[in-house]
């Protein structure tokens, strides 16, 4: 038998061995939670530096993507970055029918451009355009310092259109060489030659920009078309397209256009439009009848026939468009140059610019509205009107204070970041502030051909604002 005292010794034994074994296994557990503990603060210092890294990767991405925006704003929208700019002038416009080449000469622009035109001319002085003497009487005027003194009197404004027009000139260059091919969406070119012409221009509000919005006028379609958002259509090799686009500096506008055309069967019906715009232009003057400049040019036009698909078509003078007089920020002045023989004896005066432009056709010889509208623009002479429809009141607003009496498009409006404006744009439209400018078309399965240049009834002579190489 064990004793009293050994039991007690046995027992107080057994009570040292269980609070070693808890010490241990509260130490074993202690070890064990540092263990979590350091486990849990590695995985959170592996999710901090995965974060930091993350952010430092995407500072990267932000600055190089800004180096190249800085880039585009330095080297022009068409910069690419790594591919060649070179000092090359020509441009070879043999794939585009009836469009002389641009030729090697002096010039101060790369290609592609990465010099805005007032970079170039840092005094401020542009080039001249073609000068062309008066017929008749008037001829004697080019050489009369008399005459050469009084053009002093439009320099300034001659300054800004001559801006305009190197701006245009250029821009037009590069819409030759880089995006007039047949695939392309006419969007896209549209939205990249506007984007050129901006840069070129140094767009700034109201005193400089685009002058209105660029025509891409599709066959029997002649005029004020352009591509809305999600029209995906594409030119072809076997359409007649029209590129119309202005360039506007100081409220005063270049309106100069031309055709574009791929196959060889379209040439006599683009050269019967150009050589009528050339008639029309020589025939321009002070003090000459609107109705005479009107005949000389329907007599050019409808002096030539084309045949397409074996059949032979007299090409005609689209009898309801004309030419028209150009004021500021008013691209339609009140003054119009028929295209055709008219009884309008309307004189030319000294010191007022022109659009000189022609349509020929295979058609009627007629155009009417026809088509989704895209062309807008607000009413010159549009008298102040309540206008109570809230959202119309904003669109109102913001085309006051972004285009005036200059012509915009729904392109441009989506661009800006206005949405769901169509009701208040129709507002606008009903209420006579603004007015809408659908496309004009001829006969569906005609083709329409058109030229036009910008002149100015110097003193002097006739200076041809917009003529370039390419015609």
């Amino acid at each position: 038998m064990i004793s009293k005292e050994e039991a007690k010794q046995q027992e107080q034994s057994k009570k040292a061995q269980k609070n070693k074994n808890k010490k241990k296994e509260a130490k074993g557990n202690n070890k064990k939670n540092q263990k979590d503990v350091d486990s849990d603060d590695d995985f959170l210092d592996q999710l901090i530096q995965q974060n930091q890294e993350a952010q430092k990767q995407q500072q990267i991405q932000q600055q190089q993507q800004q180096v190249i925006e800085d880039k585009k704003k330095q080297l022009g929208p068409d910069y690419v970055e790594g591919d060649p700019i070179t000092n090359s002038r020509f441009v070879d416009n043999s794939g585009i029918r009836k469009l002389g080449n641009w030729e090697e000469k002096e010039w101060k622009q790369t290609q592609p451009p990465t010099i805005p035109v007032s970079k170039q001319f840092t005094q401020g002085v542009y080039p001249k355009g073609q000068e062309i003497p008066y017929l008749g009487e008037k001829s004697s005027r080019i050489s009369k310092d008399e005459m050469r003194e009084k053009d002093l009197i439009h320099e300034y404004q001659l300054q800004s259109l001559r801006r305009a027009a190197e701006c245009h000139r250029q821009v037009r260059q590069y819409a030759q060489a880089k995006l007039l091919k047949p695939g392309n969406k006419l969007i896209d070119i549209c939205e990249k030659l506007e984007n050129m012409n901006r840069y070129l221009v140094e767009e700034n509000g109201l005193n400089a920009g685009i002058a209105f919005p660029t025509g891409c006028s599709l066959n029997y379609c002649a005029a004020h078309y352009t591509p809305n958002n999600g029209d995906n259509t594409i030119l072809t090799y076997d359409d007649v397209c029209k590129i119309d686009f202005g360039t506007q500096v100081d409220g005063w506008i270049i309106d100069c256009a031309f055709t574009v055309a791929f196959n060889p069967v379209y040439d006599t019906l683009l050269q019967a439009a150009k050589d009528a715009t050339d008639t029309g232009i020589r025939n321009s003057g002070i003090d000459v009848r609107l109705g005479d400049v009107g005949a000389a040019i329907q007599e050019t036009m409808e002096s030539y026939e084309v045949e397409i698909g074996g059949k032979v078509y007299k090409v005609k003078s689209v009898k309801n468009l004309n030419g028209h007089l150009i004021c500021k920020y008013h691209i339609h002045g009140g003054k119009s140059v028929p295209i055709v023989k008219s009884n309008d004896n309307t004189l030319m005066k000294e010191g007022e610019l022109y659009a000189i432009e022609t349509f020929g056709s295979t058609g009627k010889g007629y155009v009417n509205e026809d088509l989704e509208c895209s062309h807008y623009m607000k009413d010159f002479y549009a008298k102040p009107t309540a206008v109570r429809v809230p959202k119309a009141k904003s669109l109102l607003t913001h085309i006051d204070n972004h285009y005036d009496t200059l012509a915009f498009c729904r392109r441009f409006l989506d661009r800006d970041g206005q949405s769901n404006y169509l009701l208040g744009l129709k507002n606008l439209c009903d209420l006579g502030i603004v007015n809408p400018y659908p496309p004009l078309c001829d006969i569906r399965g005609s083709y329409v051909s058109q030229y036009e240049h910008t002149i100015f009834l110097k003193p002097s002579c006739i200076e041809v604002l917009s003529r370039g190489d390419d015609y």
